[in-house]
């Protein structure tokens, strides 16, 4: 709703993990170094850790983007909670393998020769497994068992390995000592300082044509981090509120109290279970209680009346989305007006809004 009234051409703060976004933040250069390090090496395990919203999937993301097809064969795999069996046959079909009612002893034939092939073209086989701390201990080993595949002296998979803070856990078991020997480098992608935060603020803002359009305050950016922890998912998500709010509220200057009000608005629609790292449901980055906690200011005709004129700037390949969710806001809003309206009576329960 707010690209157009700031002039941006696109959304700066959407969730989806986007590496054409990708901010390079002392953190993350160095957890692309560890991974161009181990591409590089073309054999065993690069380990990358870290919390939840911290950037991990941007990260991998970016690195796949800039490979090289013709030197590299890589294989991108979001784990569930997979076992043994169910991760060898996601492998075989992430490198274009049929594994479906395939036995075990003629999926790993397939694979190995699959990786022998590559590599003798002269490739290299790349696997990439995101949410790692997903995969079951014998999952895990059964990627290291891959890792034994050799075409004379030369590895024929190389495996990078991508989790949250648990899966450091699994690594240290008694039972990964042999895992733990094939890993070339481990590294835990950290939160962002005050400095950074603002810079990837910026950064992102950059890219889609800001121009100081709104003009942000420096109080403005240490508020943000200190509520988002500098963790990049909840920056985006404080932001994209923080945006919105400007647009309802016609402003072109943000301060910190703008950064306070939403995020006591965010805490209010989530209830008493709340937490400053706006656990909870989204959607587009833009936290929904239940309609009683909705923006109040949607209640104002005349912000209505803006949220339908802005319609008439969106550009025509998202003006559908937009247009579902401006029918979301108006029909909550009626609703709620409905319901306070002193005459209301039987009215049914209110219902949470999606």
């Amino acid at each position: 709703m707010y690209e157009s009234y700031y002039g941006f051409y696109s959304k700066p703060f959407q969730l989806n993990p986007d590496p054409s976004f990708f901010f390079s933040s002392r953190g993350h250069r160095r957890a692309m170094a560890y991974l161009e390090y181990g591409l590089h090496q073309s054999e065993g395990f690069i380990v990358i850790t870290g919390e939840v919203g911290a950037g991990k999937t941007t990260l991998v993301r970016s690195l796949l983007q800039r490979l090289d097809s013709s030197k590299v064969v890589a294989a991108h795999l979001v784990s569930t909670h997979l076992d043994a069996d169910d991760i060898l046959r996601l492998v075989a079909a992430a490198f274009g393998l049929p594994a479906k009612n395939v036995e075990k002893a003629d999926l790993l034939l397939q694979i190995e020769a699959f990786l022998v092939k590559i590599t003798a073209s002269g490739k290299r086989a790349l696997l990439i497994v995101d949410e790692a701390q997903n995969l079951t201990p014998r999952a895990v080993e059964e990627l290291r068992m891959l890792s034994n595949f050799q075409l004379e002296d030369h590895a024929l998979l190389q495996s990078f390995l991508v989790g949250q803070p648990e899966f450091r856990k699994t690594m240290q078991s008694e039972h990964m000592q042999q895992l733990r020997q094939r890993v070339l480098a481990s590294y835990h992608l950290g939160p962002m300082d005050p400095a950074e935060t603002r810079a990837y603020i910026e950064h992102r803002l950059g890219r889609v044509g800001w121009k100081g359009d709104p003009r942000i305050e420096p109080s403005a950016y240490d508020l943000i981090h200190a509520e988002s922890g500098g963790l990049p998912r909840r920056i985006n998500t404080l932001c994209d509120r923080l945006l919105l709010a400007g647009f309802l509220s016609d402003k072109h200057t943000l301060g910190a109290a703008d950064v306070e009000a939403v995020v006591n608005e965010m805490r209010e629609e989530q209830g008493p279970a709340a937490t400053a790292n706006f656990a909870g449901k989204h959607e587009g980055g833009v936290f929904f209680g239940n309609a009683a906690a909705l923006p109040s200011v949607l209640s104002d005709p005349t912000t209505l009346a803006r949220l339908v004129d802005a319609g008439a700037g969106f550009h025509a390949s998202r003006l559908e989305d937009r247009i579902a969710r401006l029918e979301q806001l108006l029909g909550a809003a009626i609703g709620l007006a409905v319901e306070s309206s002193p005459t209301a009576t039987n009215a049914e329960p209110r219902k949470e809004v999606r």
